[in-house]
């Protein structure tokens, strides 16, 4: 690993719109290779910050738009719901709207290296899968750099040589923007409604999703996820060699009767692999054998970096156990869909949902929800999650805050005689977070204290009766 050549975007001049975790590493990477900079945000705050680190700060809204590309951070829309000014001013003046992803691309093969890239996208499972392919891959001794829309923002990875291997978690508001970017090894993993706001329909969401696949060549390996219709529908008419994948049945790589196993038999049994519960992991560990398979790894090296790998925080992640009850953190389950393959995994549990709800609520769950003992409901939504709740006879109560439902799940827990507390609130997070990661963090750190010798003794807390 090395830094990249200070000149290899020299005369290029670069608008870098959204100075968050993204769009701060993109204007600093393309400065320290050479390029011509304006930053902006429009949070004042933001713009404050960029300046002291030395990024020269401007609208470009309000001068000539004479770029080479507008970068724009993922989550700034260029057409849906409504594109941001500078978004609209790009396509006005024909100059390509791009993400770091795809300047990463260009940034490696300018400096003359041949890594391979790895794209991994999905509705769910996709940090999971990425974190997973790049622990097999460290595990082997390969030289790997990961990063994306999970962990270090694309150009703040660094330069790898020949034998090296990026491996880019990437969501739909990433592939919408990628240009020349292609994908040696690329996964679709499963889809399912999210970012219809952005996508405008399911259609245009499938579309952004299948973008990781676009530029292959029959040299080029593409991984599709065959659990839900619409995935397996996306194999058909791909250049690249397909590699069907599945959690619960017979595949190329697939899970049977618990053990992941490919065309040659069997690569582990997955209670080996105790992070990764359920049959959704073990389509997110095919995956990961898959792709591993795909960039060269044998078998072995393959089963040991998945028995060995120890999870990601907020996704089914077990906090503590307390007299006998597992507290467990899946903050990363922002959708119904994400939520159903927790509740999955349990057969009696107390369940903590609620934030801001996507299109269709929890309505999608109403198979799983025999496995809810009870409900504790938190956020904006948490009416509205009711009604659904009632609807189908599971007893719930409206908690507000998770400061009250932690506590309150424990208590249900104990009267029922459960197993398991599962926060997987199957909403996004920002009616009382800034992310599901403080919104898991908080979740950690309300059960430590739960946890503590002085909370033994507390009296039961008080909620709203059952509604």
């Amino acid at each position: 690993m090395s830094a990249f050549p200070a000149d290899l975007f020299v005369g290029e001049r670069y608008a870098v719109v959204g100075l968050g975790r993204n769009g701060f590493s993109a204007a600093r990477a393309l400065a320290a290779m050479g390029a011509e900079i304006l930053g902006w945000d429009d949070d004042a705050a933001a713009r404050e910050a960029a300046g002291r680190a030395g990024i020269l700060l401007g609208d470009p809204v309000a001068e000539k738009f004479a770029f080479d590309a507008l970068v724009l951070s993922p989550g700034i829309p260029h057409r849906l719901p409504t594109p941001h000014p500078a978004a609209a001013r790009a396509t006005t003046a024909g100059v390509p709207i791009l993400c770091d992803a795809e300047l990463l691309f260009r940034a490696v093969r300018r400096a003359g290296s041949r890594a391979r890239f790895v794209g991994i996208t999905g509705t769910n499972g996709k940090s999971t899968t990425t974190a997973l392919l790049s622990h097999i891959l460290a595990q082997a001794s390969r030289p790997v750099a990961a990063g994306g829309n999970l962990g270090p923002a694309a150009l703040a990875l660094p330069l790898l040589g020949n034998d090296g291997v990026y491996v880019l978690e990437m969501s739909s508001y990433l592939l919408e923007r990628i240009a020349g970017l292609r994908f040696d090894a690329a996964a679709m993993l499963n889809l399912s409604a999210d970012h219809l706001d952005r996508h405008g329909d399911m259609a245009g969401y499938a579309a952004a999703k299948r973008a990781i696949f676009d530029r292959q060549t029959p040299e080029d390996v593409a991984i599709v996820g065959i659990d839900d219709a619409p995935s397996r529908a996306m194999a058909e008419g791909l250049a690249g060699r397909v590699v069907r994948i599945s959690g619960v049945a017979a595949a190329d790589v697939g899970c049977r009767d618990g053990v992941l196993c490919d065309a040659r038999g069997a690569i582990l049994p997955m209670r080996a692999a105790p992070a990764l519960p359920g049959a959704h992991n073990a389509q997110n560990a095919a995956a990961a054998a898959a792709l591993a398979g795909a960039l060269g790894l044998s078998r072995a090296e393959i089963a040991q970096g998945i028995a060995g790998f120890a999870g990601l925080p907020h996704r089914q992640e077990r906090v503590a156990t307390i007299n006998g009850i597992a507290f467990v953190n899946d903050s990363k389950a922002t959708n119904a869909d994400a939520t159903a393959r927790a509740l999955a995994c349990y057969d009696r549990l107390v369940w903590i949902a609620g934030g801001i709800a996507k299109s269709g609520g929890v309505e999608s769950l109403a198979p799983l929800l025999p496995r809810v003992t009870e409900a504790l409901l938190i956020g904006r939504d948490a009416p509205a999650l009711a009604r659904t709740l009632a609807a189908h006879g599971v007893p719930h109560r409206l908690a507000g805050t998770l400061e009250a439902a932690v506590p309150g799940a424990w208590d249900a827990a104990r009267r029922h005689g459960v197993p398991v507390v599962l926060l997987s609130p199957a909403c996004a997070s920002f009616d009382q977070f800034s992310g599901f990661e403080a919104r898991g963090e908080r979740f950690c750190d309300l059960v430590r204290q739960l946890a503590a010798p002085s909370s033994a003794q507390l009296p039961p807390a008080q909620l709203p009766a059952e509604a």
